[in-house]
């Protein structure tokens, strides 16, 4: 299929980002107290790798990443062909050294998510689709399997994955939803696939703006396996915008609740 290439270096590019955080992960002493802006120097030596990759496979495309790193600054961070990193998602989860954080790579052509890939490498779990191919996972060095998210109809039957709240202390747009079951973790990739792997119905990102890194490889994980991703006013997102913004919040689900869903979430003025 077209852009196989792209995929194959994206996943090249995840494991050997992967190998180098868990290098560090071992050695890491936990930060009990890590605030959610916490950037660390492995965030830093794992984007250089892949963004190193990257740029050797495919030297025109433009590059955007999370963190700012010198030997790019003269490559430009937007283009008809751009590639989104994260180098680790959730950075808050790696430094309090609970396992949910997770490495995302994502290529766009022409505006659309075309490949993306999230990897979880301190649980040995890799979740990756290409344009037109559907979603696929290994897990544990296993053999790739299918990815497609739940037939879950009914908003009072779902399950949502949502960040890490404040306990006894619901978001409005989660009592709209009024779920029968929520899931809290850090890294958005990590919630993306959840939805993506079939073992959530939604995930719930109440954030009004997020950042072009935190949703690219993800979204096309949820699309592929018969999702739909919008911000709560139903829009897709848009990437490559000034500050690699995107705003108004996101919605990610298995399609069937995808309306339930934003019409619970308007009428907290979401």
């Amino acid at each position: 299929m077209p852009h196989e290439p792209e995929l194959q270096i994206a996943l090249e590019a995840a494991e050997l980002a992967g190998k180098l955080i868990l290098e560090h992960y071992v050695e890491l002493r936990p930060i009990p107290d890590a605030p959610a802006d916490i950037s660390t120097d492995t965030d830093r030596q794992a984007q250089a790798i892949i963004l190193r990759h990257i740029h050797q496979a495919f030297p025109n495309d433009a590059l955007c990443a999370e963190e700012t790193i010198a030997d790019f600054a003269n490559v430009a961070t937007s283009g008809q062909r751009l590639w989104i990193v994260d180098p680790i998602d959730g950075t808050r989860g790696f430094a309090r050294k609970n396992g949910e954080f997770s490495v995302m790579v994502g290529f766009v052509a022409g505006g659309e998510v075309i490949a993306g890939v999230v990897a979880e490498p301190a649980h040995e779990r890799i979740a990756y689709a290409l344009r037109g191919d559907g979603c696929w996972r290994r897990d544990r060095g296993g053999a790739a399997a299918r990815c497609l998210v739940t037939t879950t109809k009914d908003l009072a039957a779902a399950t949502v994955v949502q960040s890490h709240s404040k306990p006894g202390k619901p978001s409005p747009q989660l009592l709209a939803l009024r779920p029968a079951r929520v899931v809290e973790t850090y890294s958005a990739g990590i919630k993306l696939a959840l939805v993506a792997r079939g073992e959530a119905d939604l995930y719930l990102n109440t954030y009004d703006a997020s950042h072009d890194w935190d949703i690219c490889a993800g979204q096309i994980l949820v699309e592929e396996a018969g999702g739909k991703v919008t911000n709560f006013l139903g829009q897709k997102p848009a990437y490559g915008l000034p500050g690699s913004l995107q705003k108004h919040g996101l919605l990610a689900s298995n399609g069937v609740l995808h309306e339930a869903a934003l019409a619970a979430l308007r009428t907290q003025g979401a």
